[in-house]
This record gives structure tokens, sequence and C-alpha cells, in this order.
């Protein structure tokens, strides 16, 4: 009997043993992993269970080797700008977040590491939403000068603008419409300086404007939508056809003329008229 104590109390022992290991081989990794851009700025986030383990985060081409980022070893945080690591910008990167057991064995594989989805920065990056002006040029037309954003990425001392990274592939997409109407009309423009013609002078048009990259998947064309601007598309002499210009400037030269022979001819009466009463009364004679 006091031998088959000793073994359950020897079963027990090496069980709590084994719970104890288990609990400390239990590596937190890293959970729900998303990738953040904007404006090329690209941050990778994750979720975890609360631990002292640190984390380190690789990063990969999906044809090349893995290396580590070197803002992000070892770190408590969770998240890391990869923003200087995604080079070149149009390729598909993953990234590797290794948790670090402090000496624990551990099986790597299955325990110490999560792997994120596939990301291109360049056809996946969201971009912000634009600032533009408009300035009336003639009765029927206007242009809208485009701000191009700045990005996060710099090249020496220069910060790169959405059209130093993606050229020829943006463009701008302006839509816009009449002050009071529901129906909407739509420009693309290749160039950040725009003309919106076939306007109607005197009316109030609004526009808004979003950049806009068609070589990108369908969900990832379009950048932020701006505020939008409203103005009056002119309709007074500005605006107006050299022609039409012409004739009301003869108009307004024949009734200045007009206003001078008037005025002179009733000059030229009034002094008829006093000089005839004046001779009226040198001829009248007193009588004595």
């Amino acid at each position: 009997m006091a031998a088959l104590t000793a073994l359950l109390s020897l079963g027990m022992c090496l069980c709590a043993g084994s719970i104890t290991t288990a609990e400390e081989l239990s590596v937190p990794r890293a959970e729900k992993l998303r990738w953040i851009s904007l404006d090329f700025k690209t941050v990778l986030t994750w979720t975890t269970q609360p631990s002292e383990h640190t984390y380190t985060v690789l990063f990969a081409p999906d044809d090349g080797d893995w290396t580590e980022s070197h803002d992000c070893i070892e770190i408590t945080d969770t998240e890391c700008d990869l923003t200087h690591d995604l080079q070149p910008l149009n390729r598909a990167y993953s990234a590797d977040i290794q948790t670090n057991t402090g000496g624990f064995a551990y099986d790597e594989d299955e325990q110490a590491h999560t792997y994120s989805s596939l990301f291109n920065p360049y056809r996946e990056s969201n971009i912000s939403a634009v600032r533009f002006a408009v300035r009336p040029v003639n009765e029927s037309t206007v242009t809208i000068n485009i701000t191009d954003t700045l990005t996060a990425i710099h090249e020496g001392t220069k910060q790169l603008t959405i059209r130093d990274v993606l050229r020829s592939d943006l463009k701008y997409k302006i839509t816009y419409y009449k002050a009071g109407s529901t129906g909407k009309r739509e420009v693309i423009s290749a160039s950040s300086v725009a003309e919106v013609s076939k306007l109607d002078a005197g009316e109030e048009y609004c526009f808004i404007v979003a950049a806009f990259v068609p070589s990108r998947p369908k969900e990832a064309q379009h950048g932020g939508w701006s505020s939008q601007q409203c103005t009056q598309v002119q309709g007074t002499a500005q605006g107006l056809s050299l022609g039409a210009l012409v004739g009301v400037i003869f108009i307004v030269i024949t009734v200045l003329i007009i206003s001078i022979v008037v005025a002179v001819l009733c000059c030229n009466c009034c002094r008829q008229r006093n000089k005839s009463f004046q001779t009226a009364q040198t001829t009248v004679q007193i009588p004595i």
C-alpha cells in the first residue's frame, strides 16, 4: 500500500512538472496582422497576448531572402514602420513577425513565427484627398489646378510627391455638376492642370477631385475625394467674344460722342441767347 501511494505521488509530481514546462514553452504568437499604408508610408500592425516577450520583424520580396528590419528588432510595440524597407515599391512583400523567447527551447516553425499576406506598396498604398483650386477662364471654361500630394518617400533630400512616384500612371478624376442639379459629369486628366469646358455662362458649378490610378486593382484605383469647391462661371465682358467686345466698345464711344455734341450744342445755344438779350438791351431807348 505504501508503495502504491508513493507511485501515485510521483505521478502527480511528474504531471505538474509537465504542465509547468508546457506553460513556460508556450510562446505568444502575433495575430491579426494588418498592412496600413497611406501615401506610401507603410506600417505593419498585429495583436498578441500580454507577455514579457519582444518581437523582431523580418521582410522579404516574393522571390527573395528574409531581412531583419533595423527599426524593429526585439521591440515591445505591436507595430513596425516598414516604409523605408519595402524598396523598390513596385514589388510584393511578405513580413515575418518572430516572437523572441528569451532562451526558452521551442519549435521555431510551429510557435515563434507569424507570416503576413503579400503587400505591394505601389499598387495598394492608399492616397490622401488632394487639394485644388478653380480658376474661371471664360464664359464656358474653368481651369482646375491640382496640388500633387507629398509622400513618405525621400530621394536624397527631396520629399517625393505622388506624381514623382506614380509618374504617367497617375491620373486625376474630376467630378462636377451644376449647383441645384443632380446630374454629374466626369473628366479624367493625365495632368495636374485640367480644363473643364462647355459650361453654361453665369451658372454656379461645384467640383470634387481624386487621384486615379487605372493600372491598379479596381479596389485601389481611387484616392480620397477632395473637399467640394463651387464657383460661378463668368457671364460678363471678360467672357465676351472679340466681336461682341468690339461692339460694346463702339456703342460706348458712340454714346460718348453724342453726349459731347449735345453738350457743345447746348453751350452754343446758351451763348447765342445771351448775346441776343444783351443786344436787345443796348437798342432800347429810355424816354425823357
